[in-house]
């Protein structure tokens, strides 16, 4: 997800997020979907085999690197009314259940712009055996979405590599006058027919439903126009269908509750006192003032970086994807509070490294043809473009005091509509089948720390279902059954699939890794280095700070890449389960080397290795990390 407010929020709307690569393997790369040109519909046809259970005879491919994955293909109407001519290939994915079998189990990831098949990665043992224990005796089957992964990719490379939020909006505008007619098949009521086309084409009547945040409003928008052919329904991280907020106000008021939530443990007591308070300061400082800082990268070029009030809500939506970005905020934020906005204007530099997307991963094309095809908007779908920026300005300008909770209108810009603004008619007005919903068991799944989809977006969805449930996992973040490393989400959905009653809330558990203490500075004594006791502080808070941003970086992604220090050095990977430290610098003047290797997986995460401690200001020495502890020898005493 590219960095700058906007994207991020809205392709997350969205991600599964997949497990650590030091929890769990990555996925092969062998299985990635190839891009295909725009816009794609090539058949990819493999060896015959024999049809399985109740799938129509068709061109079938094993295309697992080590399970019984079969790739087939649905062909599909681009136009459904038949006046746009052409179709789409679908890229299926199944595999058989084992054992006595219990059902149809359908995965559908987010976005919108993710391909399921692509995210799911059903031709991978260690993927299979994670949801053949969150649905056991179901066959598993995951398809890319038209205009994502190997189903007719839409790629606009200019709004794929679009940062900034004038940038992104001019982006999709273009985006959409390059896609043309076919641009208008791509809402959610769109998506929830090529369901049921793949559904009919493998031959099932009833399926179950596993959607992700984007996932879960179609998910329910199928539920809408075909209850009977549905048997449940598990929504992780939940969206509404009927979600009536352009400006996503209702996204934005619920972050200082949910922040406040994130601290509710203690864990920010030693960067913060009040974090949701910190965040709301900041954010309209920013907007009124945005910064300019220079960021040294590792090569020793620097980087002019802007943070405004969006970025800095971009930075914290992420957040809730991300356990080492969560770990680094509110030291960061209070920092920058405080006037040292070096740390913030680091955090931001990587937030923007870090997010870019291949279209093949998620596609901002089909995302823009999808949400802004369905709305709603406050313009009517034929509104000519250069009429619909003074109806949105009297829109956020009718809104009650208050709406942006403890931010300003400048706020109102996190929402589609302003995304949107410019993308040709019609814009909006997609709607979605009227009903009603099935009577059928429903289990959401909402984390504490879910600052896109709040709890309280699930607990109205769960109210619509009479055998409606809802698990709420403190704490815990985005795509919240794979984010949440206790295993409390996925057991309780593997008993709610096996006709168990699953809790209401799971316990909190302790992060990976703990937010980073406040970031220390040394009096402006040029020349006089600390003692060897306040040298010791600043080592603590810099190993604290270098393992959440390492987290945050190699430790999510697996990239060897290396990640710049605040003021210098750098952190190096040279394996998924260890970083290296050279020169590394969160406060001027004291440098830390050496290489930490995880010693125990957690949560937490504990770390050991030898550091060696120099720089102008330092007491310098050699200190060894072992159980949480320092010791050694700095400016010639023992310590720790």
């Amino acid at each position: 997800m590219p960095k700058v407010g906007l994207k991020g929020f809205r392709s997350a709307l969205a991600l599964t997020a997949l497990p650590l690569v030091l929890l769990l393997p990555a996925r092969s790369a062998a299985l990635a979907p190839s891009s295909v040109a725009l816009p794609p519909t090539s058949f990819h046809a493999g060896v015959r085999l024999s049809p399985l259970t109740g799938l129509a005879p068709q061109a079938q491919t094993r295309c697992g690197t080590d399970t019984d994955v079969v790739c087939t293909q649905v062909v599909v109407p681009l136009d459904r009314s038949g006046v746009v001519p052409g179709t789409v290939t679908l890229h299926v994915e199944v595999v058989p259940s084992q054992g006595v079998s219990r059902g149809v189990m359908f995965l559908i990831a987010g976005g919108p712009g993710q391909g399921s098949a692509h995210v799911y990665g059903l031709g991978t043992a260690v993927n299979v055996s994670l949801y053949r224990y969150l649905f056991p005796g179901y066959t598993l089957v995951a398809y890319d979405d038209r205009g994502t992964g190997d189903s007719g990719l839409l790629d606009c490379p200019s709004l794929q590599r679009a940062n900034t939020a004038d940038g992104e909006r001019d982006a999709a505008a273009a985006c959409g006058q390059a896609l043309g007619a076919q641009r208008d098949f791509y809402s959610t009521a769109d998506h929830a027919e090529d369901l049921d086309a793949v559904r009919q084409a493998l031959g099932y009547d009833k399926i179950a439903l596993y959607g992700v945040s984007y996932g879960t409003k179609l998910a329910l928008a199928y539920a809408l126009a075909h209850p009977s052919h549905v048997e449940r329904l598990l929504l992780d991280s939940v969206v509404a269908p009927d979600f009536q907020d352009p400006f996503s106000a209702n996204v934005v008021r619920a972050m200082p509750a949910t922040l406040a939530g994130f601290c509710s443990d203690g864990g920010c007591r030693a960067a913060t006192g009040n974090f949701a308070g910190d965040v709301a300061a900041l954010a309209n400082r920013l907007a009124a003032k945005p910064l300019r800082v220079a960021v040294a990268e590792t090569d020793g070029t620097k980087k002019q970086v802007r943070i405004d009030g969006l970025e800095l809500l971009s930075v914290l939506i992420d957040a809730d994807l991300n356990p080492g970005l969560a770990a680094e905020l509110p030291a960061v934020v209070r920092a920058a509070l405080r006037g040292s906005t070096q740390p913030l204007a680091r955090l931001a530099y990587l937030h923007d490294g870090g997010n870019q997307e291949a279209s093949v991963d998620l596609s901002f094309a089909l995302y823009a043809a999808t949400v802004c095809r369905d709305g709603p908007f406050p313009w009517a779908p034929d509104t000519p473009v250069g009429a619909r920026a003074a109806l949105e300005q009297s829109a956020i300008a009718a809104l009650p005091p208050g709406a942006f909770g403890p931010f300003g209108v400048w706020a109102a810009r996190f929402g589609n509509a302003d995304f949107c603004l410019g993308w040709p008619s019609p814009s909006g007005g997609a709607a979605l089948a009227p009903g009603p919903l099935p009577n059928v068991p429903v289990l959401a799944v909402s984390g504490g720390f879910d600052m896109r989809t709040p709890t309280a977006g699930a607990a109205s969805v769960v109210a619509l279902f009479p055998q409606g449930k809802l698990l709420v996992v403190p704490g815990v973040g985005h795509s919240t059954v794979t984010a949440d490393f206790s295993g409390c989400a996925a057991k309780a959905v593997h008993t709610w699939m096996t006709g168990g009653a699953p809790p209401s809330e799971c316990p909190r558990s302790q992060p990976l890794v703990a937010p980073v203490p406040a970031l220390p500075v040394l009096p402006a004594r040029p020349g006089r280095p600390a003692s060897p006791a306040a040298t010791l502080a600043i080592v603590r808070a810099t190993l604290k700070e270098a393992e959440a941003v390492w987290l945050m970086t190699s430790g999510v992604t697996g990239s060897t890449a290396p990640v710049p220090g605040i003021y210098g050095g750098r952190i190096t990977s040279p394996s998924s389960t260890s970083f290296k430290l050279t020169g590394y610098t969160v406060t001027q003047g004291v440098s830390v080397s050496g290489t930490l290797k995880v010693a125990k997986v957690g949560p937490p995460l504990a770390f050991e290795g030898l550091l060696t401690v120099s720089g102008k200001r330092a007491a310098s020495g050699v200190l060894g990390l072992k159980g949480g502890t320092l010791r050694g020898t700095l400016g010639g005493k023992l310590i720790g």
